[in-house]
């Protein structure tokens, strides 16, 4: 089951876990001062009374463990993988504090009571986490769904495979409609001897999932109308995939779904607020990472020569369509494209020189994009900007290639964290399907949501060519 907040969607599991954990961190400060010898008295004011240590605790670690990857429905570390993120997350977490204390001297707690609140956070951490995967049963929030239609359409939720994809519910079977090709293995078929309205409500339904390949012949209304009346939810296909996939699934989309759907905003104030946030953002982390920058020109210098330009200047397409110069450092010889033509990036490419594979690893690569994000033709969330050779040819290729232009594009994005690095007309087909679910459901919330998630990528290396 999937809930909604702020345009976007959260598995209901995943927000359990996360509110546990949540009162967790709260709890360790108070239990790292009591197991120290302080009063009952001291633990009490620390949790109940203005609790700015606890609530510090909360903000950071929950940030952390966000960051690593740990709330998102697609982790597949095993025990090994997932102890090793929390204890990475908590480090990092108390390391942080560690840094706020020292310019908030008020909230200082000890030496000793910020490293038992890290070591009770992480062991407290894993012990959630190990007890709900082995005795949590997950089918209690899970939506029991019927399918109404068996045709092509209704075999893309029969051809999920993903075990993140179908967390969120269960299918009691297939009601086939009239004008379906019958794609539905048959064992999944239903054959209903009673209403729908009566089969629904025997078989304790959630929600009908309409997925006719025709909906011109014989639409079911009445029925539904009348299963609807009885509390069971109505969704078509479309917005059922794109809320337990969370992309755009382009092999049932059509026109009228973008334009009668909820989303797709373009807000004033949503508009100035990221901005605001792009150019305070942008500013902080060149200034951070000037140091970093000036090392790799000076490496890029060493190994290829004084005369070796340093940065890299492609024209790429921005919003609705303009084209402008993306900046980066250097990563492949300068005659990468001796013949001309532009070519995909690819795994273990030749091209990319010993520096470059460094910088394209740890993506020090991406720095000199903030100075795009200053002048304003990029963000730090958006589609991946891409070079108009390749756009051209995918907007002929590709159906709703051209809607992804409808919002800056970023450093990073939705389907930056959600799918590899792509290489080809197939990736840039799966990408989009990440990239309309950004644009349709793209807020402040979500914007941030994916600043932290990038966190992981960058850690754990993922995608990087």
């Amino acid at each position: 089951m999937a809930i909604r907040i702020f345009q976007h969607y959260w598995q209901l599991p995943l927000a359990v876990l996360a509110l546990i954990e949540v009162v967790v961190f709260y709890a360790t400060p108070g239990a790292a001062v009591l197991s120290l010898g302080e009063s009952a008295a001291t633990v009490r004011a620390l949790l109940v009374e203005p609790f700015p240590q606890s609530l510090l605790s909360v903000g950071v670690f929950f940030t952390s463990m966000a960051a690593m990857g740990l709330y998102n429905s697609r982790q597949r570390s095993r025990l090994g993988g997932m102890i090793a993120r929390v204890a990475a997350s908590i480090a990092f977490g108390a390391l942080v504090l560690a840094v706020v204390y020292y310019f908030f001297p008020s909230l200082y707690m000890g030496r000793m009571v910020l490293l038992l609140t890290a070591i009770y956070a992480f062991i407290g951490s894993v012990i959630v986490r190990v007890v709900l995967d082995r005795f949590f049963d997950e089918e209690i929030f899970k939506r029991r769904i019927l399918v109404y239609g068996a045709g092509r359409r209704a075999d893309s939720i029969a051809r999920l495979r993903r075990r993140s994809d179908r967390r969120g519910f269960t299918v009691l079977g297939y009601v086939p409609a009239d004008g379906d090709s019958l794609s539905v293995p048959a064992s999944q078929r239903l054959s209903l001897t009673v209403d729908l309205s009566q089969f629904c409500a025997a078989e304790r339904i959630d929600e009908i999932v309409v997925a006719m390949d025709d909906r011109r012949r014989q639409f079911p209304m009445e029925q539904l109308l009348e299963c609807r009346l009885d509390g069971v939810e109505i969704v078509d296909l479309v917005t059922f995939l794109e809320r337990e996939t969370g992309k755009v699934r382009l092999d049932v989309l059509n026109p009228s779904w973008i334009i009668f759907a909820d989303g797709f905003r373009q807000g004033r104030i949503h508009s100035t607020l990221e901005r605001g946030f792009d150019i305070l953002a942008s500013l902080l982390l060149l200034i951070l990472a000037a140091p970093v920058m000036l090392m790799t020109m000076l490496a890029i210098k060493l190994t290829e020569g004084w005369r070796a330009p340093v940065f890299y200047r492609q024209v790429r397409v921005g919003q609705y369509g303009r084209p402008f110069h993306l900046m980066k450092f250097r990563s492949m010889r300068m005659d990468a494209e001796r013949d001309g033509k532009p070519q995909w990036a690819q795994k273990n490419d030749s091209r990319v020189t010993r520096v470059g594979s460094f910088i394209r690893l740890t993506r020090i690569d991406e720095l000199p994009q903030m100075i795009n994000v200053l002048r304003g033709e990029m963000s730090f969330v958006g589609p991946r900007p891409e070079r108009p050779e390749f756009v051209n040819e995918l907007n002929e290729r590709i159906p709703y290639y051209r809607e992804r232009h409808s919002i800056k594009p970023g450093i990073t994005g939705w389907a930056q964290i959600c799918y590899p690095y792509g290489s080809s007309e197939q990736d840039a087909t799966e990408k989009l399907q990440y990239d309309l679910f950004y644009v349709k459901n793209h807020t402040l919330l979500f914007y941030m949501a994916i600043l932290v998630q990038t966190v992981e990528v960058i850690v754990w290396g993922k995608g990087a060519r």
